[in-house]
């Protein structure tokens, strides 16, 4: 009874063997000898001659057959056939029934698809192709060709199945559009998508230039996924930084999520967030979600502008000489905070608009510097030579300066224009009914009183953060009292507020999120 199942088992095992290892078969030669001497066991053939393995043809002009161990050396002329679609050219040919392992040397194309459907093409001087995997692959340097793109590396293999490549080692991937190098890179050939697995860079020359170590990038479409801090560089000085970027450079279009950073090193502004976009045409973006901008196109007074969504973009137009010109507009909604050495300002939506440097506040806006507050219906800020040179407040109109912890100096009116010098206001205009509250001094620095007056314009001269003197129209009228007679509630003009905590302190608290609790208007 053992006996009987040990043959089976044997019986088993040579019948599997049977159906793994197929024979090599020669199919045809013009001359068949023998050299034991030179060659043992080796037919030696000559002239037109063919082998058939499975559904393989391997064409070559001689061979030595080893029919014992089931493989064969081919020389000359060496074609190589799997079916109707995979040819393999070369000068030599070494294979394996057994393993079924053909290794073609000198001169070799691999070729994959029909002719007429523009095959893909892999060229080297050593191949190997292992049909049991189904993988042929190079090491000593290789190119492959499809339809669309030229690879090159110095390792690389090539699956015909999937029609997936993998390349390592210098590889060069070349486009009508662009030029892509990597050390390891995969690609498809049916696809035409390249997988990006180790630092690469794709140049379009003259345009762009895409840093990556990890996403894909379909070399047809030209749409992309990059991952791991990717940077999309162009030319004009515009640069896009991402934890993960969708890129569509056909379209100029590119999305990013993840600590986004767009910088445009002509304008001098950096744009971040966690979420934004970038049209490429007149550079039209957004950020959201932590959005900030800094303006560092002024070396000494940098801004830094945060909101729910900060917009920006490229405006043309045709200057005084009538040549074209580019300028910058940015656009800021909901919870706007900005802070600058020399002003600092909050708001619920704003406007930057780079032709002419001004900065337009609108809905509940207030502008500091030093111990001065300025607020109106809406307010514009100018600046010249990268500082702020004036702004103006227009409807309701308050301009306070914090004397001490009990005692404000006060204006209101119609319209207010604070003048700053060297980052500091040095006079405010005042003008449509306006009216004052403040507190002269005596030399030795003792209040005089407080003083109220009423006129339709009203000038004030500050130095080193205090009132210098006071210049009203004729048609002046006001009561100066005495520290110790101030009318219960007369120290506060009407519309009067102090908003002093929710002024941004630096360029981080930017992002604290702070309302004022009242704005009076007259209205």
């Amino acid at each position: 009874m053992t006996k009987k199942l040990l043959y089976i088992g044997l019986f088993a095992i040579v019948t599997l063997m049977s159906h793994a290892q197929t024979m090599v078969y020669l199919e045809r030669a013009e001359n068949l000898s023998f050299d034991q001497d030179r060659i043992a066991d080796a037919q030696i053939l000559r002239g037109n001659v063919v082998f058939r393995h499975d559904d393989a043809l391997m064409y070559c002009d001689s061979a030595y057959f080893y029919e014992l161990t089931n493989s064969l050396d081919a020389f000359g002329h060496v074609r190589f056939e799997q079916g109707d679609t995979l040819q393999g050219f070369g000068d030599k040919l070494f294979y394996d029934g057994n393993t079924k392992l053909a290794r073609m040397r000198l001169h070799v194309r691999l070729i994959h698809g029909r002719e007429k459907e523009n095959p893909t093409i892999l060229t080297t001087d050593s191949l190997n192709y292992d049909r049991a995997a189904g993988i042929a692959y190079y090491f000593t340097g290789g190119t492959i060709e499809d339809t669309l793109n030229t690879l090159v590396s110095v390792r690389g293999n090539y699956c015909p199945d999937t029609k997936q490549a993998v390349f390592s080692q210098d590889v060069k991937l070349t486009n009508p559009n662009f030029t892509l190098t990597s050390d390891t890179l995969l690609y498809n050939t049916e696809s035409k998508v390249a997988d990006i697995v180790s630092p690469t860079e794709i140049i379009y020359e003259e345009e762009t230039d895409i840093h990556t170590s990890r996403g894909w990038y379909n070399t047809d479409s030209e749409f992309s996924m990059l991952l791991d801090r990717s940077v999309v560089h162009h030319v004009d000085g515009k640069t896009m930084t991402g934890d993960t970027i969708f890129y569509n450079k056909r379209i100029g279009f590119g999305k990013v999520i993840g600590n986004m950073e767009m910088c445009d090193s002509t304008q001098k502004a950096t744009l971040y967030g966690q979420y934004g976009q970038m049209h490429e045409e007149n550079s039209r973006g957004y950020a959201t979600d932590s959005a900030l901008m800094i303006d560092w196109s002024d070396s000494a007074h940098h801004a830094f502008i945060h909101a729910d969504t900060l917009f920006t973009e490229e405006l043309h137009y045709a200057d005084s000489a009538m040549q074209d010109s580019t300028y910058h507009l940015v656009r800021a909604h909901y919870g706007v905070r900005v802070f600058r050495d020399d002003m600092q300002m909050t708001c619920d939506s704003m406007e930057y608009w780079g032709n002419d440097s001004t900065i337009h506040l609108y809905s509940q806006p207030i502008c500091w510097s030093e111990n001065q507050q300025i607020s109106a219906d809406s307010v514009t800020v100018f600046i010249i030579n990268g500082t702020v040179d004036h702004a103006i407040g227009n409807g309701n109109a308050l301009c306070v300066m914090e004397d001490t912890l009990d005692y404000y100096n006060q204006m209101s009116g119609k319209t207010v224009t604070a003048f700053l010098k060297d980052g500091e206001v040095y006079m405010v205009d005042m003008s449509g009914n306006a009216l004052t509250i403040y507190y002269p001094k005596e030399e030795d620095g003792d209040y005089v009183g407080m003083n109220t007056t009423e006129s339709s314009f009203i000038r004030m001269y500050i130095e080193n953060e205090e009132i210098h003197h006071i210049r009203f129209t004729k048609e002046t009228t006001g009561v100066l009292y005495p520290m110790d007679q101030i009318p219960a509630g007369g120290d506060r003009l009407a519309i009067f507020f102090w908003a002093d905590y929710v002024r941004p302190t630096d360029p981080v608290d930017v992002f604290r999120k702070v309302k004022p609790e009242k704005i009076k208007t007259e209205n």
